[in-house]
């Protein structure tokens, strides 16, 4: 369990210890050279990759370290590692027919894997179409693209096409109230995440899903009720306002933290959920790009960061968009929200907190964005089981988390991969691969809702910590040294498919590691110094008493 510390405590030891044997090395997962090429969305823009996070094509491998990736309670990852992604198999007793209701980021992203095993799916989306959309409104604008959610877009044939519309970051830049910024990696050279539009991910992915003739979308068709036990659902049409019923082999619920399908489940007995508001809320600004006299758009910041200006109990933090403008969040308590209710109060919060935000968004702009939609919410959700006889629940259906790790798009993503690793495993034995991803996908989701809350007073409190800087360099030092034997936490999560568990279980181990070394290094250091303070002969005096 995460031990989480609160403001005016720097401590370097966030997790409770236990564990007392190094970790195994294990290989590396990605065998890639990583992408960070990308161009502007209005063409002929330069790439925004910086050298720190570009490769040499001639050597056709990653230039990073080894990292940990353990596998023990994982499906073999098989051909992950080729070119062609899965080896889809065909159910055994034919074709399955299979409806997914939500087409968002994980349903569309299911509805591309099982139209390649040759399956018949069918896609139920409450929502209007977003590609004919002129704003989709609801949702955060940019997301953070790492390893899980990359490796499921690469299984699709997707990964290539994203990265070309995405930026990467390669660390976050801290911004001090003095306006003092510092960089710190986010790992070893190369390693980067990338932001990414939520609507450009998921009109890709909408896209692919519909180019398979085996494929059916349709939008703003919205679940009423069902028996998961024998896959019958009623759905309406709300175009038409007509209701009707559909039987199908498989039910899977990817329509988000606020689900149907989970509240259909919610009425049988034996299922366990939880929804956990946290006290603070969200709010979305934007800051514009800078133009040139040519008029040709810039960056106002450095691009290949996720900025953040930590402020012990709240945070603002910008992400670089194709356009050459920032996606800004501010995240503090609804308490704080408050107050903010005027542009006077609101201007004078940001010249005291965000005083360099304040100019490069412009005090008319931000008063604008700010005051036109309220703050909005944070939840988290867990829940067990995954699965009834006939469904399966996935992404924040399964596991919706507060947003500070960046994994919520990334697990959503990974629970696709890991069911279909699975229905290859056992050979697409239904009733099996059901069951067995509840068993191996419900504690790795717990514990990366777990994270993510962690990582909240990361980022807005502990960067400022000098003690936690040290631990960040000393673990640098370490994974540089020893890869195999070292891997950071940050690392573990965001740059392997690592189980989020044992990411836990290996911080755990680290912090022992260095909680002993600490105490023996302080030790060794007081009895050196009473020594060489008072000298040797006292000692040979006691000694010369003893009988």
């Amino acid at each position: 369990m995460l031990q989480v510390p609160s403001p005016g405590t720097p401590l370097i030891f966030s997790f409770s210890l236990a564990r007392t044997t190094a970790p195994p090395a294990q290989p590396l997962l990605r065998d890639r050279p990583q992408k960070s090429s990308c161009r502007c969305c209005s063409g002929g823009a330069a790439p925004l990759a910086s050298a720190a996070v570009r490769r040499d094509a001639d050597e056709g491998q990653s230039q990073g370290e080894d990292v940990l990736h353990s596998v023990s309670k994982m499906p073999p990852s098989g051909p992950l590692n080729s070119k062609d992604g899965l080896d889809y198999q065909p159910h055994s007793n034919g074709k399955l027919k299979v409806v997914i209701v939500g087409g968002g980021l994980v349903g569309s992203c299911n509805a591309i894997h099982f139209a390649k095993r040759g399956d018949d799916v069918t896609v139920y989306e409450a929502r209007p179409d977003p590609r004919k959309q002129m704003e989709v409104r609801g949702r955060s604008i940019n997301l953070a693209l790492s390893d899980r959610g990359l490796a499921a877009l690469r299984n699709v044939g997707l990964e290539d096409t994203i990265l070309k519309k995405s930026v990467p970051m390669e660390g976050r830049m801290i911004h001090s109230k003095m306006g003092v910024r510092t960089p710190l990696l986010y790992g070893t050279k190369g390693q980067c995440i990338y932001s990414v539009s939520r609507r450009f991910l998921n009109e890709a992915l909408l896209n692919a899903a519909e180019e398979s003739s085996n494929t059916k979308v349709f939008f703003r068709h919205k679940l009423l009720h069902g028996d998961l036990e024998e896959g019958k659902l009623t759905l309406l049409n709300m175009d038409q306002n007509q209701e009707f019923r559909v039987e199908t082999d498989l039910i899977i619920g990817c329509d988000g933290a606020y689900s149907a399908v989970r509240r259909q489940m919610m009425k049988r007995s034996r299922f366990n959920f939880s929804q956990t508001y946290i006290e603070h809320g969200y709010l979305e600004l934007c800051m514009p790009p800078v133009y040139k006299k040519d008029g040709t758009a810039e960056f106002a910041m450095e691009p290949n960061y996720l900025h953040i200006w930590p402020r012990d109990n709240f945070m603002l933090i910008a992400l670089p968009n194709q356009d050459r403008s920032w996606t800004v969040t501010l995240f503090m308590s609804f308490q704080m929200f408050q107050p903010l209710h005027n542009e006077k109060a609101l201007l004078a919060f940001f010249s005291e907190h965000f005083q360099d935000a304040l100019e490069l968004i412009g005090a008319e702009r931000l008063c604008k964005d700010f005051f036109r939609v309220p703050a909005q919410p944070l939840v988290s959700v867990k829940c067990n089981p995954y699965h009834t006889k006939c469904s399966i629940i996935m992404g924040d259906a399964a596991h919706a988390m507060v947003p500070f790790y960046g994994q919520g798009m990334n697990a959503g993503l990974e629970d696709c991969l890991i069911f279909h690793e699975l229905m290859r495993q056992h050979s697409s034995n239904l009733q099996l691969v059901l069951k067995e991803f509840s068993r191996v996908r419900q504690p790795d989701a717990e514990a990366i809702c777990e994270l993510a809350l962690y990582n909240y007073i990361e980022m807005r409190y502990l960067v400022n910590s000098k003690m936690f800087r040290i631990r960040k360099f000393m673990d640098r030092i370490l994974y540089s040294f020893v890869p195999s034997f070292w891997v950071p936490l940050y690392t573990m999560v965001t740059f392997t498919r690592t189980p989020y568990r044992e990411c836990i279980e290996n911080k755990q181990w680290q912090d022992r590691v260095l909680h002993r070394t600490v105490v023996t290094t302080l030790i060794t250091a007081s009895i050196s110094g009473i020594l060489s303070l008072f000298g040797f002969g006292w000692v040979r005096a006691a000694c010369d008493v003893l009988p």
